[in-house]
């Protein structure tokens, strides 16, 4: 597997586009288009959110109800969320305005929206939206991060990512773009998400390979402890790369799954990273636990942890909020047993071993623990399953920037 650079348009035959619609924001770009020049297989998954906002009940019917994508329309600033049937005729108004200027189906257009919850979105300034973007679609690596730029809210950074591999004698590449960095605490995914693929691979067994890969991925991550109202990650898969299509398990669709692995991970933890306030990424891995499962619960225990993310941002080794929060995770372990590390380009420390301290140098414990990223490993000798979380440490400024948020 090759790390190179780009995003969503470094797979042939994708091409993306942005444009500044107003729709919430001045004076920047706040509408994407990704296209492809032929159709594509579609694989999604969506909020658990019970309240789920009007694109994910139009992309939820496009990808479990119909045979291709080809396109995706995606907003910032209005999530579309909470708007009944005027907010879900504004999806199909959507798609049909790029249906007519892109000559596609309007049931191969997905659309997603972010932002504010509760607001109509202004429909005739995202039809004005769809008309300015199509004849800007380019395949260049530049129109792909401009598209990554353009979907961002309270992010601060753009994020992107791209690897190829080689399948069956083919080059095939797999790109993606993501915006999140507050209400974020998935159950599938977190805010939206967008990799593109020009790997021949059937429908049923994308589904499978996001499906599955999603768990380890998106689903580890955490800001906030909110779950989305428009949480959707697409996967789309157009061919082009010219392999011999992937249509059961073997070696060909380990490749693939390698290379979705990537990307899903590097994009979970760039939203970790720039969690809203964020000054560090927040990583937790839990070794050694009895199941999966458990292993799941203990880290996102802790990367869920208030008290332990504030402790993150004072650099401060506070260990004993880590282990309060394996304690009451609902996880049965035995806390004499636990070993616990703080690790970063500074170094690495082991902090407590067999649920004591280890009378540990503090300094150096707050040198680890002023890095940009923060490692905590949490060894529990009661088998041989692990598990990843990410989150970010909590800030003064996080507070700041949702007392405010509408206005």
């Amino acid at each position: 597997m090759e790390i190179i650079t780009g995003g969503v348009t470094a797979a042939k035959g994708f091409k993306a586009a942005a444009t500044a619609a107003e729709i919430k924001y001045k004076g920047r770009t706040d509408m994407a288009m990704v296209y492809s020049e032929v159709p594509c297989v579609a694989a999604g998954t969506f909020t658990t959110n019970v309240v789920k906002a009007a694109p994910v009940k139009w992309d939820q019917d496009v990808v479990y109800n119909h045979p291709a994508a080809q396109a995706v329309i995606c907003n910032s600033g209005i999530a579309n969320a909470c708007t009944g049937a005027e907010g879900y005729g504004y999806c199909k108004a959507t798609a049909d305005a790029a249906a007519e200027i892109l000559g596609i189906p309007a049931d191969s257009v997905l659309v997603a929206s972010t932002g504010v919850i509760g607001m109509q979105i202004p429909i005739d300034r995202i039809v004005n939206g769809v008309k300015a973007m199509a004849p800007k679609l380019d395949g260049s690596l530049e129109a792909g991060t401009e598209a990554a730029k353009a979907i961002m809210t309270t992010d601060t950074v753009k994020k992107e990512v791209a690897v190829q591999i080689e399948i069956g004698g083919k080059t095939v590449t797999v790109g993606g773009m993501c915006k999140g960095s507050g209400m974020i605490h998935p159950n599938m995914c977190t805010m939206l998400g967008f990799v593109t693929t020009d790997a021949a691979i059937s429908k049923e067994m994308l589904q499978k390979a996001l499906s599955a890969n999603i768990k380890d991925t998106f689903n580890m991550v955490s800001v906030d402890g909110d779950t989305s109202t428009n949480d959707t990650v697409l996967l789309l898969a157009n061919g082009m790369a010219g392999n011999l299509e992937i249509t059961e398990e073997g070696a060909d669709f380990d490749k693939f799954m390698e290379a979705l692995n990537y990307i899903n991970t590097c994009l979970s933890k760039k939203i970790a990273g720039d969690g809203e306030g964020a000054t560090a990424l927040f990583e937790v891995k839990i070794l050694g636990a009895k199941t999966k499962e458990d292993a799941v619960t203990l880290s996102k225990s802790v990367v869920t942890s208030s008290l332990t993310k504030a402790a993150i941002y004072g650099h401060d080794a506070n260990w004993g909020r880590i282990l309060c929060a394996m304690g009451y995770s609902g996880v049965q372990f035995d806390p004499e047993k636990v070993d616990l590390y703080f690790e970063s380009r500074a170094g690495k420390l082991k902090i407590i071993e067999n649920g004591v301290s280890t009378g540990y140098d503090e300094a150096e414990a707050t040198k680890i623990l002023s890095e940009d990223e923060v490692t905590a490993i949490a060894d529990m000798k009661m088998g041989d399953a692990t598990a990843t979380a990410w989150g970010c440490d909590l800030t003064y400024d996080y507070v700041k920037i949702n007392a405010d948020y509408r206005s």
